[in-house]
Parts: C-alpha cells; sequence; structure tokens
C-alpha cells in the first residue's frame, strides 16, 4: 500500500516501515559515530519499542555490544492497516542488529503482566542467565493491576485546581488557550497506578526472586521535572505525583538491590517529542520554544544524544556532579540552564498563532512528531508502493499475548 501520514488529534494511526527503518538506521550511525563504551553486557528494557527506550536498546547493542531483550506491547500490520510505529521500530533494529551478528530478542505484550514478566524470566534463563542493566521505560495510558485484576486510566490534570494556559495545535498553527479541570482523588490515585514505581518495583521483585539480577546489577527508569512553567500540569499535577511514587519507588528498590551490590537509579530527561509528551497540554507549546532556543545555542539533543551521554558520563561513571540533592542524574540539565528557561519566560506571553512560525521552532516539532511514525526520512519514497507485513525476526507466536 501507499502510506501517508492520517494525524487524530496528538496521535498519527499510520506508520511508514520503511520511514521507521531509516530513522532507527539514523540512530544507530550516531551511536557507531560516537565510539564505544563501558557498561553491561545484559540488558533488559521494558517499553523498548520508541523514544527513550528505544533509544536505550541502540546504544546498548552498537555503543557497549550488550545482548538485549526487549519487552514492548504494539501492533502488528493487517491487510487494512499498518503496523504501529513501534512494530517498525523493532523490526528494523533487530534486522540491522541480527545482520552484524549481535543478539536481540523481542517480546510483545502486556509487561504489567505476569505473564510477560514469566515469559521474559524464561528468556534471560535459557539465553543468558543473568541480567546487568534493567531500563524501565514503559509510557501506557492504562494499566490492568496483575493480582487484582483491576483497570486503572491516567489523567493529565491539574491538583487543587482548574489551570488555564496557552496550547498549541501544532498541525493548524493555532495557539489557544485551553483550561482543564481539577483532578479527583481517585484520578490522582489511577494516574499514579498507571505511571508510577509500582510496576518497576515489581519486575525487579520479580527478577530477584528467579535469581536472574547478577552482581552489580543497575536499574534505571526515566523522569521528567521540566520548569516552573509547565509545573501546573507537570510536576504540581497528576504526573508529577506519579513522578513522586516512581522517584520513592527509586529509593525502595536502591534498598533491596544493595544485596546484590547494585543500585536504582532516575534519570530525569529533556523535554523531547514523544507519543506521550505529543498528549499533555502546554508541554508542546513549550518544547516548541525550548527546541529554537537550544537549536540556536547549538545544546540540543533528541533521545538517542541524551541516552548516550547518560551511559557515558553518568550511569557506569562515579560522576557525583550529575547527580542532585534527591539523588537523580539530571540530564535536563542543558534544558534548565538559567539563560534558556529566563527567554522562554520572556517569550512566553508573546507567543500568539500570528508569531508562532518566528517565536518558536514549530516546524521542527511537527518535522520530529513526523519521524516518530516514520514520515519525513530523509531518502524514503512516500508516493511509492511498500509492504505493511514487515515481521520481527525474534518474535514467536506463542509470545504475543
Amino acid at each position: 500500500m501507499i502510506i501517508q501520514p492520517k494525524i487524530r488529534g496528538f496521535i498519527c494511526t499510520t506508520a511508514h516501515p520503511a520511514g521507521c527503518h531509516q530513522v532507527v538506521a539514523e540512530q544507530i550511525e550516531y551511536v557507531k559515530s560516537q565510539g564505544k563504551l563501558k557498561g553491561p553486557e545484559n540488558v533488559l528494557i521494558i517499553g523498548a519499542s520508541t523514544g527513550y527506550g528505544l533509544a536505550s536498546r541502540i546504544v546498548s547493542t552498537f555503543g557497549n555490544d550488550a545482548k538485549t531483550i526487549g519487552v514492548f506491547y504494539e501492533k502488528e500490520a493487517d491487510e487494512k492497516r499498518t503496523a504501529s510505529a513501534g512494530w517498525y521500530n523493532t523490526a528494523a533494529f533487530e534486522e540491522i542488529a541480527h545482520r552484524e551478528n549481535r543478539y536481540a530478542k523481542s517480546i510483545n505484550g502486556d509487561a504489567f503482566s505476569d505473564e510477560i514478566k514469566q515469559q521474559v524470566a524464561d528468556l534471560i534463563r535459557k539465553d543468558l542467565q543473568k541480567i546487568d542493566l534493567i531500563v524501565y521505560s514503559l509510557a501506557s495510558p492504562r494499566r490492568q493491576h496483575p493480582k487484582s485484576g483491576e483497570v486503572f486510566s491516567s489523567v493529565l490534570k491539574p491538583i487543587g485546581r482548574a489551570y488555564t494556559s496557552k496550547t498549541v495545535d501544532a498541525f493548524r498553527g493555532e495557539v489557544k488557550d485551553i483550561t482543564l479541570d481539577q483532578a479527583s482523588e481517585d484520578e490522582i490515585a489511577n494516574t499514579i497506578a498507571v505511571m508510577g514505581g509500582e510496576d518497576w518495583e515489581m519486575w525487579i521483585d520479580f527478577l530477584a526472586k528467579e535469581n536472574l539480577l547478577a552482581e552489580g546489577v543497575t536499574t534505571v527508569a526515566y523522569s521528567y521535572v521540566g520548569p516552573e512553567l509547565t509545573h501546573p500540569i507537570y510536576q504540581d499535577g497528576t504526573i508529577g505525583k506519579a513522578k513522586e511514587h516512581l522517584r520513592l519507588s527509586a529509593e525502595k528498590i536502591d534498598k533491596k538491590l544493595k544485596s546484590h551490590q547494585g543500585k536504582a537509579l532516575l534519570s530525569v530527561n529533556k523535554a523531547v517529542v514523544t507519543q506521550a509528551s505529543a498528549a499533555i497540554p502546554v508541554v508542546p507549546l513549550y518544547i516548541s520554544l525550548l527546541f529554537k532556543l537550544m537549536k540556536e545555542k547549538g545544546t540540543h539533543e533528541g533521545c538517542v544524544e541524551q541516552i548516550y551521554r547518560l551511559y557515558k558520563d553518568s550511569l557506569f561513571t562515579n560522576n557525583t556532579e550529575a547527580y542532585d540533592a534527591q539523588g537523580q542524574i539530571r540530564l535536563d540539565d542543558l534544558e534548565m540552564q538559567k539563560d534558556i528557561q529566563e527567554k522562554i519566560a520572556a517569550l512566553w506571553p508573546q507567543i500568539t498563532s500570528e508569531n508562532l512560525l518566528e517565536l518558536t521552532d514549530i516546524e521542527g516539532y511537527r518535522n520530529e512528531f513526523y519521524r516518530l511514525f516514520g514520515f519525513h526520512a530523509k531518502g524514503v519514497d512516500y508516493d511509492a508502493e511498500v509492504d505493511q507485513n514487515v515481521k520481527i525476526p525474534s518474535i514467536q507466536s506463542s509470545l504475543i499475548v
């Protein structure tokens, strides 16, 4: 079929296999160009098919020569629909990794479930014996609890009061005000259940019980804080409560891993365009402004650049300067530089639909959004027919739930 982007709200309902392959290949080439890293041999990435999770898998494999198992929940193509972008990303990643005789296997299913945890454990025991690094990078709007069966759905809302601010319809180029009602106590609790650290801790507990954690094991989860400008909807909102739970979970997991001479870390990363961030009101406009200023300063980074820097400068070093007072790695240091944030605060009130192109990098935001789904990639003919039925080499039908 000929595949074109179909935008619905803040998501794209199509993905392009050749485009996703090209975007993944570009990230791999970036990592190869940066030189070899020292790090773990066997890596499990939970949430491995897009964004920071995919970048972690690429950096682990091509920067550190690690063997990786990736876990995700993606949709395969059928006769009428394309696969999800994460499916095509993983197919591209595995095709390139296997061509270079690198170990890479994937499990597709609900990472919150006991069944998938068991399948992962069985694969680790069969192929790798022990895991040195567990990256937790799940981004899901809902979660079914594996013990109670209860289904939780997250919300993006302020706490304590309604909140009004600017946002942007990135594809219409319209800047407008948006008002978000305050979250209820149930909505706060549900968001913590989905996006907090309970499942991360359950993964570590399960792998420890299965005796699959190597001595000196490291686990890291990814978080975001952001500037004061976004705090009402982010840090002080329902997501912020979930991220605080994630931080406290890191402390609990860290204590548990002392018996393995291991550690649990939280990396606070920079704002980037992801399927998750595109759904958060206010944030796309902030990112568009941030991109412009950071590109002008020469400090802009995408997911793979950040994760390479994380591995190189923080995760496997004794660089204490990378940590904040709460023990979190601050990979958002370049975003949060004083001059950048002062400029954003000064420009924010001025932004309108009329001067959006001038004051922000909305075009860069759009381009990055399209690239998430394999569009706007260099050298890809989007008018040509392409086979949407792409297979992920390592996935067996028995691994899919």
